[in-house]
This record gives C-alpha cells, sequence and structure tokens, in this order.
C-alpha cells in the first residue's frame, strides 16, 4: 500500500507516545549520569546541562530518522518521516528538522499546533525542513 498523509488523532497520539519514551531517555541518559557526576563533584551546572539535554536528544531523534524514518513510537503508531518526495532524510535535513523543532515546540507549541490547520497534518518543522510524516499502513498477507 502506498504511504498516505497521517490522521491527525494518529499523529497526536504518536507524540504522546514519543513523550513517554523520550521521558525513558532522559531518566537514564541524562538524570542517571548527572546523579552520577554530582556524587564525585563533577556534575554539569547551568548551560553545560541544556547542551547535554540537546545532544542527547539530537541523537536519539537523528538516529532513528536516518535509520529507518521511524522512533519507537513512530513505528508503533505506523508513522515514517521521509523526504518531500517520498526518499529517505538526507542527514542535514534530519539535523534542520531537528534545530527547527525546538523553537516550533518551545513557542507555545506553534509548530506543533500547526498540523491542527495543515491540509496534510504536518508540523511546521516538517514544512521548514522539507520533510514529511506519512502513514504507512500494515500490508495484508497474500491469501
Amino acid at each position: 500500500m502506498a504511504a498516505q498523509a497521517p490522521g491527525l488523532a494518529r499523529l497526536l497520539s504518536s507524540l504522546l507516545y514519543e513523550g513517554l519514551v523520550i521521558f525513558g531517555i532522559l531518566l537514564v541518559g541524562f538524570l542517571f549520569p548527572q546523579i552520577v557526576l554530582t556524587a564525585f563533584g563533577l556534575g554539569a551546572q547551568g548551560k553545560l546541562l541544556w547542551v547535554h539535554l540537546f545532544l542527547l536528544l539530537m541523537f536519539y531523534f537523528i538516529w532513528f530518522w536516518l535509520h529507518g524514518g521511524q522512533t519507537l513510537a513512530m513505528k508503533t503508531w505506523k508513522l515514517r518521516i521521509v523526504n518531500a518526495d517520498g526518499s529517505p532524510l538526507r542527514p542535514l535535513q534530519a539535523v534542520l528538522r531537528y534545530m527547527a523543532a525546538w523553537p516550533s515546540v518551545a513557542c507555545l507549541g506553534i509548530g506543533i499546533l500547526w498540523a491542527l490547520v495543515d491540509r496534510e497534518h504536518q508540523y511546521l518543522h516538517d514544512r521548514i525542513a522539507g520533510t514529511r510524516i506519512v502513514f504507512e499502513p500494515a500490508e495484508r498477507p497474500a491469501a
């Protein structure tokens, strides 16, 4: 079956699930290391904490976007990030999408709310990066 634009409910459900996955990643990859480092007097402070957070999430998202086009949450909801022409993301395009997602979410979620008015239910950072999220329903096995 061909890829199609996702429904808004599917897109937002995937986003909610992604939040749960990110919580686990931050617990293991951010909080625990900071606790251990602080116990030895080496804990990061101030802007360095933000750099740690930014790089950890960048590694997570870009790795999955470039290796299959799906994070765990997207795989569950049968969503995939592709180039505007349907091809896999290019590395710089994945970085641009990640960088554009930060202000898109931080500015009161305007980039997420954009999906409510977008005809294909795409996020603002997808429009900026020239990417799109598609729904790929599972193919039924041949009888």
